[in-house]
């Protein structure tokens, strides 16, 4: 019975790094730093300068309506930034922006973590 719980734990560890983290294609940016924080919600930008909150398109406005609604049981929550590396930086910046100004508001301590892919 033990080796057949172990093989399905085998099973469905190797399956599930197989799953793809984002459905929205984004060639990201290459660094050798690696942070590990819990993930609250994710911020797409593809390279079309489009913004996605999880998988849906939104404007700056729909962006800061949608971050306010999934961070508002948050105190300190993280906002994952997956951007693609042909994003102009004003993009990224207006992303930092609508958090900064959440935590303005609401005096929260929300932080954005651009994610990035290893070199190679």
């Amino acid at each position: 019975m033990a080796d057949l719980v172990f093989l399905l734990l085998i099973f469905f560890m190797l399956t599930s790094t197989l799953v793809a983290p984002s459905a929205i294609k984004l060639l990201l940016p290459q660094s050798e730093s690696r942070t590990m924080a819990r993930q609250t919600i994710t911020v797409y930008i593809n390279d079309n300068n489009e913004y996605f909150l999880e998988e849906n398109p939104v404007n700056i406005e729909g962006l800061k309506t949608g971050l306010i609604s999934a961070l508002e049981d948050e105190n300190e929550g993280s906002v994952v930034l997956r951007s693609d590396q042909s994003v102009a930086v004003q993009h990224i910046v207006n992303v930092i922006d609508v958090v900064n100004e959440i935590n303005n508001l609401y005096q929260t301590e929300h932080k954005v973590i651009l994610a990035t892919q290893p070199p190679g």
